[in-house]
């Protein structure tokens, strides 16, 4: 029988709980109709043009994204500009939207817990734990053996889709590296945290340059991490395969699909 996506919905807060929910997020069911039958499931990191016209291309009835279209004040979805457009081509296509972004952040498998894994850090644990200790923003964990910082974003750069961006670092190439502080998406709000400093390197995205530059002259001073800034799409996009099979385990009468498009905003950069 097919699922409805009020069904699917369910399913969705089950395995990324809205208690997780940062206050300042809009994660949830956006575009819709609960009573509307879904069978295929697609799976992008933002509901931008590209993601969207392919979901209504592929038949998909659900895009699944991680952030979330709606997240800031909107006074109007008219067409003639983004929000509005893509939520028309969405109801037009017949393709409902929900967002899984922050609470999906946080549980045991999500953007940062993946991120990790694929590096092949051990012993993991949250930056900023929650109460329970399993579950919070980021994940603090150690390489098997110890590497240097050139190797780590080597590492990095093999590993995550390429962008024009690639991955910027801070410190020294040869400087060693065990221990690692790492958040998917932009974690430039942890760079204080105790954890992050004790770290031989943090990982994250969209550092800012005076966040930056801090973070470096104070650990100069007072002893901290190396940095490494890689995109922010390509951190969270690892985890869409993982959500993936994540709902086919739980409604394995869904079809479940993951887009390979790339919707990092950067087209390419010119190397002075």
């Amino acid at each position: 029988m097919p699922s409805t996506l009020a069904e699917v919905n369910a399913v969705v807060e089950r395995l990324w709980p809205p208690t997780g929910t940062e206050s300042w997020d809009a994660p949830g069911l956006l575009v819709g109709d609960p009573a509307a039958t879904v069978g295929h499931v697609h799976l992008a990191v933002d509901a931008v043009s590209e993601s969207v016209d392919e979901s209504v291309q592929l038949g998909a009835d659900l895009l699944l994204v991680h952030h979330p279209l709606l997240l800031r004040g909107v006074t109007s979805v008219a067409e003639d500009r983004y929000k509005g457009a893509m939520v028309a081509r969405l109801i037009r296509g017949g393709v409902a939207l929900i967002a899984a972004h922050t609470n999906a952040d946080v549980v045991e498998t999500g953007t940062s817990a993946v991120f990790a894994r694929a590096i092949g850090m051990t012993d993991l644990r949250p930056i900023s734990p929650a109460a329970d200790g399993a579950t919070g923003l980021g994940r603090i964990g150690a390489l098997p053996e110890p590497t240097t910082l050139g190797r780590l974003a080597r590492v990095l750069a093999d590993l995550l889709p390429p962008t024009a961006t690639g991955v910027r670092v801070s410190g020294e190439y040869d400087r060693p590296i065990r221990s690692i502080a790492l958040c998917g998406g932009a974690g430039d709000s942890l760079l204080s945290d105790p954890g992050v400093l004790a770290a031989d390197v943090y990982i994250t995205s969209d550092l800012r340059h005076h966040p930056a530059s801090e973070a470096r002259e104070n650990a100069r001073v007072a002893g901290g991490p190396a940095l490494i800034d890689v995109s922010h799409w390509a951190s969270e996009w690892l985890w869409l395969s993982v959500a993936a099979d994540e709902l086919r385990a739980a409604m394995p009468g869904l079809t479940v699909t993951v887009s390979e498009l790339r919707t990092d905003p950067w087209d390419f950069v010119v190397v002075q």
